[in-house]
């Protein structure tokens, strides 16, 4: 049989190499070897038969195949699967696969091992806990994790849920409580040290990336740019909104001291001088809608301030307010990065939505005057080609 345990053993580490994923760093053969050798030790303290001693070597071999794959989870059942054919193949009677079998699906978490045997795999698969390189295997663990699932775990996260996994964990055996509970406790301790300096340096990285952000003066580049953008384009749509009022001005003037007096002689130009005025002045009162200034009351009050609810960017919200009141607020924005950035993203929003009005407005007053006017036009055409001023 000891040749057989060492072809089977020979077998395996071929299987490692071959089949295991090289993102499975902390579940590998370095780990299955320790585990081995644990059970045995174990046993051998229980003075456990030859063919115990034998299922015990197996199921050391065999509690983390499942993991070849790289998924974590399941994997106990995953390994009893292949456990199963790997046995079969070496000519195990099913009787003992099935209790070794058993062993393996011992090791999920929660463990409630039933026997001896069981009771062993789950102390020696859990050793690290009690080892003097348990923080080491724990990042270890933590990285083979992060390479599965393809994203990155906060240190201070993971040694937290280690910590809370520590403190529902409890070994099986005796041996492993008198000779495995010392170390673990001890790493306890280790662990709480390890998760406050964790923390620490958490703090200060984010407290250097909120310094670095808004010192960033790409940011702030960002905001002059865009800011700017919003009050040329809004000049712009004054503009345009101004050429559209002076030209229709002038036609309705021209329509009004010309035309309108000639009617009486060409009757047959009154609906084209009508739609011509209708075209003109609808066109004027879009583009004098959308040059209309809109100024909010500037009620906001000092808690409305203190509650950073306002924005004192926009002459609308405080021109109401007394200048202390207004200083105190524009102190507390400075000395505040993210309401300084807030109230900068609210001056461009709302500098948008205004935006948005007026050029939708100077949009109908185009549509209006272009189709209009070419209406107005062709109506002209008619009335002179098809309608003489006598017979109207």
């Amino acid at each position: 049989m000891d040749n057989q345990l060492e072809k089977f053993e020979s077998w395996m580490r071929e299987m490692f190499a071959n089949r295991q994923m090289k993102e499975v760093c902390y579940h590998n053969l370095d780990h299955t070897l320790l585990i081995v050798t644990k059970v045995q030790e174990l046993g051998a303290y229980y003075d456990l038969p030859k063919e115990e001693m034998e299922n015990l070597f197996f199921a050391g071999w065999l509690h983390d195949i499942g993991y070849w794959d790289g998924v974590a989870e399941g994997h106990e059942a995953k390994g009893a699967e292949l456990a199963q054919k790997c046995l079969l193949e070496i000519g195990l009677e099913q009787a003992r696969i099935d209790r070794i079998k058993a062993a393996i699906l011992a090791t999920r978490v929660p463990q409630h091992p039933s026997n001896i045997i069981e009771s062993i795999i789950c102390d020696a698969d859990l050793y690290h806990l009690s080892s003097d390189q348990f923080y080491e295997q724990t990042l270890l663990l933590k990285k083979e994790k992060e390479l599965i699932l393809g994203e990155k775990i906060s240190l201070p996260e993971w040694l937290k849920g280690t910590r809370n996994f520590l403190n529902s964990h409890h070994y099986h055996t005796e041996f492993a409580l008198k000779f495995f509970q010392p170390g673990k406790e001890k790493n306890m301790k280790i662990l709480e040290d390890k998760i406050t300096e964790a923390e620490l340096k958490e703090a200060k990285k984010a407290k250097k990336k909120a310094k670095d952000k808004k010192s960033d003066r790409g940011i702030e580049t960002m905001f002059r740019i865009t800011s700017k953008n919003h009050l040329e384009l809004s000049a712009m749509a004054d503009n345009k909104a101004n050429i559209m009022i002076s030209v229709n001005s002038i036609v309705i003037s021209i329509v009004v001291t010309v035309l309108i007096r000639k009617l009486e002689e060409f009757p047959n130009y009154t609906i084209p001088a009508i739609l011509l005025i209708a075209t003109c002045l609808s066109a004027m009162v879009f583009a004098v809608l959308a040059t209309r200034p809109k100024v909010t009351h500037g009620t906001n009050t000092i808690e409305d301030i203190d509650k950073k609810e306002s924005n004192l960017l926009y002459f609308g919200n405080f021109y109401d307010l007394s200048l202390k009141d207004y200083t105190r607020g524009m102190h507390s924005m400075m000395e505040d990065g993210d309401y300084l950035y807030d109230s900068m993203i609210r001056d461009i929003y709302y500098l948008g939505k205004v935006l948005a009005v007026k050029y939708k407005l100077l949009r109908k007053s185009y549509n209006i005057f272009m189709f209009g006017f070419v209406i107005s036009i062709l109506s002209f055409l008619i009335a002179t080609l098809f309608f003489e001023p006598l017979q109207y």
